[in-house]
């Protein structure tokens, strides 16, 4: 989990574990891969995380779920981010959710 405060590892019945990492997405992102074996790693947060995680160029697929309710003062997704292109993937809905994977073109192919 990346974060501002560092804290012990929280190790959750059945052997989840959460990592507190405070050096930054990239430090977080080099950690996931490590712990993933060479497997995906996936990226999920809010606004902010994300956001830095694309204008760094750092991910290859955004998958949205979009809800049509606000919860907080929210965060604006794309915020600072700029030169990104977006191919759409693939999206379904149900009555409660729209869920949409876009590729991320490579910042230096956009």
């Amino acid at each position: 989990m990346l974060t501002h405060y560092a804290s012990e590892p929280l190790v959750m019945e059945g052997g989840t574990e959460f990592r507190f990492v405070t050096g930054g997405i990239r430090r977080a992102l080099q950690l996931a891969r490590e712990a993933a074996g060479g497997k995906n790693v996936a990226i999920a947060g809010g606004a902010s995380t994300i956001n830095q995680f694309l204008e760094a160029g750092l991910l290859d697929e955004l998958r949205l779920h979009i809800s049509p309710r606000l919860l907080g003062s929210g965060e604006r997704l794309f915020e600072g981010v700029s030169g990104r292109e977006f191919i759409p993937r693939s999206s379904r809905s149900t009555g409660l959710v729209t869920h949409v994977v876009y590729e991320v073109v490579p910042p230096d192919k956009a």
